[in-house]
């Protein structure tokens, strides 16, 4: 299984909630089947337009000061809109599960209206077009 939990750089108090989410699934999920492993990927969007450059050192580096983490994953894109970059890093990296923050969840269901034109279920969207479940960090 494969779980992917976009963040902010810096770490926001909604980016270390929906870490402690996806480390608590992960952990959920290899107590369950620890014979197919769960592997977690960190995922920071480097707008274009904030003319940010973040590396994966400098994310991977703040996560485990805050975390105490093992096998994770840190990831870097570089992008116009954050949803879609989400979207396109959950297909690239076929993850099983996104866990988003609250307030992300709200901004990626726009973006799904956008794409598919309607007010979609986001969990079944994602399911059918990514076959992964979303998760949303409280």
């Amino acid at each position: 299984m494969k779980i992917l939990a976009p963040v902010r750089y810096p770490l926001t108090e909604n980016s270390r909630t929906t870490i402690e989410c996806a480390l608590e699934l992960k952990e959920n999920e290899e107590a369950k089947d620890d014979t197919k492993g769960v592997h977690l990927i960190v995922l920071h969007v480097d707008l274009f337009q904030d003319g940010g450059d973040v590396s994966r050192k400098d994310l991977r580096r703040e996560v485990k000061r805050e975390f105490s983490v093992g096998d994770v994953s840190y990831a870097v894109r570089e992008g116009f809109i954050v949803e879609e970059a989400i979207l396109d890093e959950a297909a690239n990296k076929e993850v099983d599960v996104i866990v988003v923050g609250k307030s992300r969840s709200g901004k990626l269901r726009r973006v799904l209206r956008r794409l598919i034109q309607s007010d979609p279920d986001i969990e079944a969207f994602l399911r059918e077009n990514l076959d992964v479940r979303l998760e949303v960090a409280d």
